[in-house]
């Protein structure tokens, strides 16, 4: 039988040509029209029903007319799920289809790329809520934290989404600011490396990471929200940049969202020295770099560097942004004017399009087997009615509730022990839950969980997943005890009228849990979250006269904290039989909090910023120099109560026989030291060696010390591990007076200690040789090596 000659492909869907062949094929056939609707979204709400999505309305947007816009073509979908509560197996549907839509409208048959918020999470309803990511700071496990993004990656790559917009790798400068809950901590190595991780695993699942917020937003003055920015370049380069540097050198991640700040009074979405210099011709990137949201319009109406949104789209596009979000508001109609009046040149266009359609090439979407039928739906009837479809997509499996289970209480930092826990759940106590977290299910959650960011908005629709308070978490845990419960006062309404009940229930109780903390919100709406900044750090409203109430009492208190940043605890921190800190530990963290009361986990978290003795010190972080720390000539003590790095377990370890070898190395070579720890205790613990440098003597003034390395180790009782480590000379680089970083000669002392606050064995090397410069290529790590002693006892 004869066979009909096969139609040819066009270069662009033949993907046994080279991506950039098939990327430049595509967009020399394309009009300008068609280039520029690459280069920005549309915010979109999927359907319940299953229909197409449906514009999302904002104030500070137009209305879009997808009718007018698709048969050019789109770049991106904003948040299809997480923009109202829909069920994701209707989610998925409604995507599916409006992906045909999209497809059919375009000459090219291009589908759009679906981006989705998944900073603690996937952002949508039914979804796991895992730790925020300060608790992944507190868990200094790369690892763990790879793992959880990969969970992540697969459930939305399942539903049909391309692109997350996480993590956020900005390094806390004041912890004032609201969005401290989505950082991961106070040093730039540490948020490195889990940021780094995090990418790995949501890359490892095919989706495209998102860098933010390149870069500066955290040190915004006095901790306000999108606040300029003063800082100097060699603070910008020692401190903020290295995390963003790290991850695009070792994680694989295809995306970066510009900072909404402008530092020095240059705006990071008109910066082309930051976006274009910096990021990729000297880092080498090579992805899109994509707008926070409304940024671009911000450098009209915000920073005054654009007197109309032509300007404000020609800027960025030649800073290098090349995908406007949320939706179309600069690179749609003002950017085509401009460019047709002369004003923008067309290459630019061509230079955003061709990094926006390789990235679609990468992700299949120029295939000619691509469907828009997302794995979810692989196998469904999707020509059913609704109600078929309804609940058949788990987005919260138990494996995924396992996991996030594992990262609370791996989160959890002891952070004062008088010896009263562990508890035991055998015992018949009579235990008083005080505090207005102890019955709010939503108090594990950070601002960006789809339950606070979304669900708020929505309170008739039931929360999605399972959200254990703190009151249920103890009376399972503590089967024998009687649990009692009161509030106390409010999160920050001030309230004072029910404390003196509270304090009677206290008097009568064998022991007090003291249940405070945050309200997780969005601009104004709580006391933690973006634009949720703190003037102090008190506990906020009338929380700090309801735990010195509990102490008056004489009934031992254990203050436990689920928060959004850390706060000033007052009398707590010396008088509390125990103090316990958790930030917003995600839908598990009751259950990881008790069972680090009972003893059943033995805690093993580190604090990822410091906490504050007073709480009007801030700005403070424990890198700060010799000046930033306390003196005779200020009243003002900066001295937190409990430093970067510190927390309790329940055994005790001793640090020993120290090793230095060559004290001696030049400044292109290495140290290699090497020391045991042991398990003294009676239980089994995790100890976490951290090393930092400390530099005496340096052309610029440096801080105190630093982390440059860190691993857990686990021990049995009575167990001893030996732990090595070369450290790199690079490590002891920083930038210079003259802008670059340099290894520079002399003294170090590498500190290992419990915390930055705790050493325990230092070396004392020197580098010898020249002044070395280095740049990108230079090693960032410690190389760890940990193995087992000649022998090691039990202890009775």
């Amino acid at each position: 039988m004869a066979t009909s000659p096969r139609t040819p492909l066009a270069p662009w869907r033949d993907p046994t040509l080279d991506p950039e062949t098939r990327v430049d094929a595509l967009i020399r056939e394309m009009t300008l029209k068609e280039k520029i609707a690459q280069l920005f979204g549309v915010w979109v709400g999927a359907s319940d029903e299953g229909a197409e999505v449906a514009p999302h309305q904002h104030d500070m947007e137009e209305p879009v007319d997808l009718d007018e816009l698709l048969p050019d073509g789109l770049g991106q979908l904003t948040r299809p799920f997480g923009t109202v509560p829909v069920d994701p197996a209707l989610g998925a549907l409604s995507l599916m289809r409006t992906q045909r839509r999209i497809v059919a409208a375009n000459r090219f048959g291009i589908p759009a790329v679906a981006h989705e918020e998944c900073l603690a999470g996937f952002a949508a309803w039914g979804a796991t809520a895992y730790p925020v990511p300060l608790s992944w700071g507190a868990t200094f496990d790369p690892g763990l934290i790879r793992e959880m993004a990969a969970a992540i990656g697969r459930d939305m790559r399942a539903v049909g989404v391309h692109q997350g917009l996480a993590p956020v790798l900005d390094v806390v400068r004041d912890a004032r600011w609201g969005r401290v809950e989505e950082t991961i901590g106070e040093d730039p190595y540490l948020v490195g490396t889990l940021a780094t991780a995090y990418v790995q695993g949501l890359e490892s699942a095919g989706i495209v990471a998102t860098l933010k917020h390149f870069a500066g937003y955290s040190a915004s003055r006095a901790g306000r929200n999108l606040a300029p920015v003063g800082m100097g370049r060699r603070e910008l380069a020692d401190v903020i940049l290295p995390p963003f540097e790290m991850a695009i050198r070792e994680s694989g991640v295809r995306s970066v969202m510009h900072a909404y700040t402008d530092t020095d009074g240059i705006p990071s979405a008109a910066d082309d020295e930051l976006l274009t210099g910096l990021l990729r011709d000297t880092w080498g990137f090579t992805g899109t770099v994509v707008a926070d949201y409304f940024g671009i319009a911000f450098l009209k109406t915000l920073h005054g560097v654009a007197g109309t949104f032509e300007e404000a789209a020609g800027v960025a596009l030649a800073a290098g942004v090349d995908v406007e979000l949320p939706t179309v508001k600069t690179f749609g109609g003002p950017l085509l004017a401009a460019v047709e009046h002369g004003r923008v040149p067309e290459a630019l266009v061509d230079r955003a399009v061709r990094r926006v359609l390789l990235q679609k090439a990468a992700l299949g979407l120029l295939d000619p087997d691509w469907t828009p039928v997302p794995p979810a739906l692989a196998n469904a009837d999707t020509t059913a009615g609704a109600d078929r479809l309804r609940g058949t997509v788990d987005l919260d499996p138990a494996s995924n509730r396992e996991l996030a289970g594992r990262i609370a209480e791996r989160a959890i930092v002891l952070l004062r022990n008088d010896g009263t826990l562990p508890l035991s759940p055998d015992v018949p106590l009579r235990i008083a839950l005080i505090g207005p977290t102890a019955e709010a299910p939503t108090a594990v959650l950070g601002c960006y969980s789809f339950p606070v960011h979304v669900g708020g908005q929505h309170p008739d629709v039931p929360l999605g997943i399972e959200l254990p308070t703190l009151y249920e978490a103890l009376r399972a845990e503590f089967p024998a005890a009687d649990v009692v419960v009161a509030a106390g006062t409010g999160i920050d309404d001030g309230a004072t009228e029910d404390i003196a009940g509270a304090v009677a229930l206290a008097r009568g109780a064998d022991l007090v849990v003291a249940a405070l903390g945050d309200r997780a919100g969005l601009f104004g709406r709580g006391t933690s979250g973006e634009g949720c900044d703190a003037e102090s750090l008190s506990l906020p409203g009338a929380q700090g006269r309801l735990l010195d109430a509990l102490l008056d009492t004489g009934t031992p208190v254990i203050a436990t904290l689920l928060a959004g940043r850390p706060y000033a605890l007052g009398r707590a921190t010396e008088e509390a039989a125990a103090v316990i800190q958790s930030f917003f530990p995600g839908e598990s963290g009751t259950a990881a909090i008790a069972s680090v009361l009972s003893g059943r986990t033995d805690p093993s978290g580190r604090l990822p910023v410091s906490v504050p003795r007073h709480p009007g010190t801030q700005p403070s972080t424990y890198l700060a120099s010799r000046l930033g720390h306390a003196s005779e000539v200020s009243h003002a003590d900066p001295t937190p109560a409990f430093g970067f790095g510190h927390g309790l377990t329940y055994t005790t370890f001793d640090w020993s026989d120290l090793d230095t070898g060559p004290v001696e190395a030049p400044t292109d070579g290495a140290f290699r030291l090497s020391f045991t720890v042991e398990n003294t205790g009676h239980r089994p613990g995790t100890e976490l060696v951290q090393l930092y440098l400390h530099d005496p003597v340096a052309s610029v003034v440096q801080p105190v010390q630093r982390l440059i390395g860190y691993r857990r180790v686990d021990l049995a009782v009575g167990e001893k591990k030996r732990v090595g480590v070369i450290v790199p000379a690079d490590l002891a680089s920083f930038t210079g007076r003259d802008g670059r970083r340099a290894v520079e000669p002399g003294a170090l002392e590498l500190r290992l200690g419990a915390s930055s606050t705790a050493p325990r064995l230092t070396a004392r090397v020197t580098l010898t040789g020249p002044v070395r410069p280095v740049d990108h290529h230079r090693r960032l790590h410690a190389d760890f090596l940990i193995g087992p002693c000649a022998s090691h006892r039990p202890r009775g």
